[in-house]
Parts: structure tokens; C-alpha cells; sequence
């Protein structure tokens, strides 16, 4: 019975996690709502826990990420002198 918990745990938490790879701005709509619904029923620590996080810089999906660097650094290729 216990691994049957633990596996129906790890498919929805599998679920979730490929739903806001996949729709970003679905799954961002869709935590709001939960969020802005719990937080209508007075459950705060639970709609502060859904609420997603605003998105910085585009926020589209586009693929620019936030934690990426702003520039990639090119390392230059040095020869090797042999002594």
C-alpha cells in the first residue's frame, strides 16, 4: 500500500513538472487561479505555496531564461609550447 503512494506521488509530481516545462503560460495561468482561489477561502499559506513566481525579462517561454548569463565568455584556445 505504501509503495503505491509513493509511486502515485512521484507520477504527479512527474505530471506537474512536465505540464510547466511544456505550457508555461497555461500552467502560470492555472497556479494563479488556484492560488487567487485559496486565497478567497482563507487559506493562505497554501495559496502563498501555489503562487507561482512572476516572471522576470520576457517571461513568454521564448527560451531567453533569467538565470542564464547575459554573455556567453569564449575562452581562447592557447597553444601548448612544448619545452
Amino acid at each position: 500500500m505504501v509503495t503505491y503512494l509513493i509511486i502515485a506521488a512521484l507520477v504527479i509530481w512527474s505530471a506537474l513538472y512536465v505540464f510547466k516545462k511544456v505550457f508555461p503560460q497555461t500552467a502560470f495561468k492555472c497556479f494563479s487561479s488556484l492560488a487567487d482561489f485559496a486565497q478567497a477561502q482563507g487559506q493562505n499559506k497554501l495559496a502563498q505555496w501555489l503562487r507561482p513566481a512572476m516572471p522576470m525579462g520576457c517571461g513568454g517561454g521564448c527560451g531567453c531564461s533569467t538565470d542564464a548569463p547575459a554573455k556567453k565568455v569564449k575562452v581562447e584556445t592557447q597553444a601548448v609550447k612544448w619545452k
